[in-house]
């Protein structure tokens, strides 16, 4: 920021963000109505294939939301409601306690029983050949939503349990609407791509330590555009007030910084690593001790 004092007029909301993840939601709520009718055979496909697709982005668009971006600093409770509206197509409560604690992953960064983004030691024991690895990255929904409440339980918030009544009573909605099958849509195509799928490539490529003393990882490939640039990771942990769709830009404007550190070319690739390496696996991040940060 010294040297470039310009990056600071990219933070701020994105006033494209709103309407961005509006027209995916209720884009999913149209493939509710047309999916109604086809065999199971079909909902998976199509769950896999592009709902899920939808549901993975949109995740991604809650992260930068959590973020305050899409009305701004000034307008938290709007940027908390707006997620919960995100969540629908995602047919499980997700948006307040993604926040809760996403907080902690920026602020204790690998920090031990504080960052439940890093594996437990039961999964870093476990998962170490290529085929349980395999089914460690597709269990990886389950593991993301329960780690949280052994490494670190904290107290149920309100915003949490309105996250919660929403969504089910949307879900309710749509079970009478159209009957189960677009729930199934839903929900399976949330687990099966936050699991075994290129998408997913990113949950590794943030922050697992495929060369030593690199902990953290950007990857520029053209994944970035179904996923609110997350793959600008580097950028996005040095300013995470900066919203996803103007992080290529602080890439520009600071290069020195960034064009010779070591990044991905590919998901995909991130995930046959995964797998396949023997010196890559679920013990393969950082774990620091932190001190807790006083409240303000």
């Amino acid at each position: 920021l010294a040297k470039y004092p310009e990056i600071k007029t990219l933070m701020g909301p994105d006033p494209h963000l709103k309407w961005i993840v509006s027209g995916m939601v209720f884009m999913q709520f149209l493939a509710c109505y047309l999916v109604k009718d086809l065999s199971w055979k079909w909902i998976f496909f199509w769950a896999y294939a592009f709902g899920g697709c939808i549901n993975h982005s949109l995740t991604l668009a809650i992260h930068d939301i959590s973020h305050n971006v899409a009305f701004g600093n000034k307008q938290a409770k709007w940027n908390r409601w707006f997620a919960v509206f995100a969540n629908l197509p995602i047919g499980v409560p997700y948006s307040a306690s993604f926040k809760k604690y996403h907080i902690d992953h920026h602020r204790y960064l690998g920090g031990d029983s504080l960052d439940v983004d890093i594996p437990t030691d039961f999964e870093g024991w476990f998962f170490c050949t290529p085929l349980r690895k395999l089914l460690w990255l597709f269990l990886q929904p389950l593991f993301y939503s329960l780690r949280p409440l052994y490494v670190n339980p904290k107290v149920i918030t309100q915003m949490e349990i309105f996250n919660a009544l929403v969504q089910f009573s949307v879900d309710l909605i749509i079970y009478y609407l159209w009957g189960l099958k677009p729930i199934i849509y839903l929900i399976a195509g949330t687990i099966l791509c936050m699991g075994l799928h290129p998408i997913s490539g990113h949950f590794i490529a943030e922050h697992y330590m495929f060369l030593k003393g690199y902990e953290t990882y950007s990857y520029y490939g053209p994944l970035n555009w179904l996923t609110f640039n997350v793959g600008y990771h580097m950028e996005h942990h040095d300013f995470p007030s900066i919203p996803g769709c103007r992080l290529p830009m602080v890439k520009k404007i600071a290069a020195e910084y960034y064009d010779n550190l070591p990044h991905h070319q590919s998901w995909i690739r991130v995930l046959w690593d995964f797998v396949f390496d023997d010196t890559i696996g679920p013990y393969s991040r950082v774990k620091r001790l932190c001190k807790l940060a006083k409240e303000s």
